[in-house]
């Protein structure tokens, strides 16, 4: 999911053309996207296009309302249907709120005929949730990822969302609390679509720490995404000359070796394996 594009859900006519996007995955927003009095008409829009099938090959989200809403529930039993990958929970307050939702989905599941689990992407976007991010990481095999909400998490307390320092201290924490349980980190939204060098230094940052993709509030914003969060030639010629000289030196028994005039070992070998494997499935040119 290099690129995630916001759907609100009550926007019916931007289904079909979000689904003939170039984005990776589709994020179909139930929450602050749709008035109080707009939540029931949106769920049936939405689960009517979940139903019909018609989504391109994209990985689907829906951000659902959180479990403290009186829509949450709701919202699980209309999306919770076949050809659904995942929801996307938000404002979650401790770990005990990603079972309550897994658990709603199970039962949502079963109701619908849906045979295969529906993940989780947990919201990090209050400052409680930063703390215990790696608890919620951990929360529940459904969980899939965490995904940074920059707007709750900064804009209430007087933060620059456009300062490094703490943009870089937010990510550092996720991005650790998301591999200690082997998940992604995906990078926030960039409310500004008229800056576009703005948006990709961003998610070119985001990258550099690990990140796998970025959600994206606008068309304009997909593609600068997936190249941002895409193996280059040279990463990829240089993962491939890793992973070759790797085996040949791991199977005959040694540990550090050079490549490249720099010293690597097992894990730079995974490290390198990942980039390939990434590499791989986009079909980017020299990754076989």
């Amino acid at each position: 999911m290099r690129s995630k594009l916001f759907v609100p859900g009550s926007r019916e006519e931007l289904f079909a053309k979000a689904a003939a996007s170039a984005a990776d995955a589709l994020s179909f927003d139930l929450e602050d996207a749709v008035a109080p009095n707009r939540k029931e008409p949106a769920r049936e829009m939405l689960a009517r296009f979940l139903r019909g099938g018609e989504h391109g090959g994209k990985v689907i989200l829906v951000r659902v309302n959180g479990i403290g809403t009186p829509h949450f529930d709701a919202d699980i039993a209309a999306v919770a249907v076949p050809g659904m990958h995942m929801i996307n929970l938000p404002m979650i307050r401790d770990a005990a709120e990603v079972v309550r939702a897994a658990e709603a989905l199970e039962k949502a599941e079963h109701e619908n005929g849906v045979a295969r689990p529906i993940g989780i992407l947990c919201n990090i976007e209050t400052p409680r949730a930063l703390r215990i991010a790696h608890e919620i990481a951990a929360a529940h095999p459904r969980v899939t990822g965490l995904q940074l909400g920059y707007a709750d998490l900064l804009e209430p307390y007087g933060f620059d969302r456009m300062d490094a320092g703490v943009l870089s201290h937010v990510r550092t924490a996720v991005r650790l609390a998301a591999a200690e349980s082997n998940l992604p980190a995906y990078d926030g939204a960039f409310a500004g679509v008229n800056r576009p060098e703005a948006y990709r230094a961003e998610a070119e940052a985001a990258r550099r720490m690990g990140y796998a993709g970025k959600s994206c509030i606008h068309p304009t914003q997909i593609a600068l995404a997936n190249e941002a969060f895409q193996p280059t030639p040279a990463e990829i010629a240089r993962a491939k000359r890793i992973v070759e000289v790797g085996r040949e030196q791991i199977a005959a028994g040694g540990g550090a070796f050079m490549v490249d005039g720099s010293m690597v070992d097992a894990p730079f070998v995974e490290g390198a394996e990942l980039v390939l494997d990434l590499a791989q499935k986009l079909g980017l040119p020299g990754a076989d």
